[in-house]
């Protein structure tokens, strides 16, 4: 079917569509190219392959999940092995139980669309007023209180002693004994 590079550049240029019409979310149009480009490209062959899958996707997302359960159990048997796999792959995505949601599970998003677009007086009262700033003049850190000595508890001192008394003992020992 797509043996003639005019034909070929057209699939191309419909499946490039289809697929930017998909991923901005106009799914009916993403249909529409993406069927063209099935009709004209050979659909034993890895393009032809590649577009039916994304037909799939596209029906799926236009509500159409009859006609992508049906396209998807033509592509299991598809002879071009990674569009089988996909094939396989969606066709257990579509048949597969829906879950059921909670309310208390799902977020509601409040509708925006009905809000109007603040004109440029609106804006500007609400914008915080622009003054030019003036840079601050660091503040004098305050100096330590001097520690009191009499004050300082040195009863504890002896475990610091004590402590450092066995270290030392250690490494004396692993110096003695680590000689050849």
């Amino acid at each position: 079917m797509a043996a003639n590079p005019e034909v070929l550049e057209r699939v191309n240029a419909l499946f490039q569509q289809g697929k930017l019409n998909f991923e901005s979310g106009r799914y009916r149009e993403s249909v529409e190219c993406l069927e063209k480009a099935a009709a004209l490209v050979e659909r034993g062959g890895k393009l032809g392959g590649e577009v039916q899958i994304w037909l799939v996707t596209a029906y799926e997302a236009a509500g159409k999940s009859d006609a992508a359960i049906a396209l998807c159990e033509k592509l299991v048997r598809h002879p071009d092995s990674k569009t089988r796999k996909q094939g396989r792959r969606l066709e257990a995505i579509l048949k597969a139980p829906r879950l059921r949601t909670r309310p208390e599970w799902l977020t509601q998003i409040p509708d925006l669309t009905g809000l109007e677009t603040a004109d440029a007086e609106n804006q500007k009262a609400y914008a915080a007023p622009s003054r030019p700033k003036t840079p601050r003049k660091p503040r004098p850190k305050p100096e330590p209180e001097p520690i009191d000595l009499s004050q300082v508890n040195t009863k504890d001192n002896a475990f610091v002693w004590l402590s450092l008394g066995a270290i030392a003992l250690l490494v004396a020992g692993l110096v003695w004994f680590g000689r050849p």
